[in-house]
């Protein structure tokens, strides 16, 4: 059995993340195992269980908000990166916000599911206030949900982006991956998405307060595929 930790947590919380040695490794084409399902911490068995949707739709139910692990705190982060950087710990389901002196923020997400992780070094190119969802094509011709949604929809509280949104960008060009908000609070923490990083409307309000464009973004994800603008 894994020892108990100090806090709950999503699987094993590693603080200090060596960002060169993930990236280079996965440069060189080293193989990564599949992303793992997200666990959390029972304080009650003391034992680590899995935390797939339905349990999260009924934790969320019960509480009103998402386990504690998955809700913004401060926390210890040793990094060589500046503030106002943003790193993602994919496999973690954390999004740090380095905030310097040895901090970050640190934000619970929703991740890409299976087949749609990604890992790279992107940045901010734009961000926008209860923006306008317009599906990428792929999107629209694998999803017939998507479909009537094609020439956009206006931004609200049910848009798939929610409150806000950081669009990422390859320099000057529009990964079309996003990190916003989500009407679906419960599903933090989860593996879901097309390839954005979601988080709760609460939170990317937070992020959004503080981040400028331009901010760099480091996502870390084993198991994913490599963005080209690594």
């Amino acid at each position: 059995m894994k020892p108990e930790p100090k806090f709950p947590c999503s699987r094993k919380l590693t603080v200090g993340l060596v960002l060169s040695g993930f990236l280079a490794a996965s440069v060189a084409g080293i193989g990564w195992a599949q992303v793992p399902k997200t666990q959390i911490y029972d304080t009650k068995t003391r034992q680590w269980v899995a935390y797939d949707s339905k349990k999260a739709r009924k934790y969320y139910a019960a509480n009103g908000q998402v386990p504690e692990a998955f809700r913004r705190q401060v926390v210890p982060f040793r990094t060589a990166e500046k503030p106002g950087t943003i790193i993602i710990d994919g496999n973690q389901h954390f999004l740090y916000l380095v905030k310097g002196g040895g901090q970050a923020v640190r934000y619970g997400i929703g991740v890409g599911r299976e087949g749609f992780g990604w890992a790279g070094i992107v940045r901010v190119g734009r961000v926008a206030e209860w923006p306008t969802w317009t599906p990428p094509a792929e999107m629209v011709a694998r999803d017939p949900n998507a479909v009537k949604f094609a020439g956009g929809m206006p931004g609200g509280p049910d848009n798939p982006l929610g409150a806000r949104a950081l669009y990422l960008y390859e320099g000057d060009q529009d990964t079309i991956y996003r990190i916003h908000g989500t009407p679906e609070p419960w599903s933090i923490g989860l593996n879901v998405s097309s390839g954005c990083i979601r988080m709760n409307n609460e939170d990317i309000v937070d992020l959004h307060s503080q981040i400028e464009v331009g901010a760099k973004v480091i996502v870390l994800m084993q198991g994913a595929s490599l963005y080209k603008g690594v």
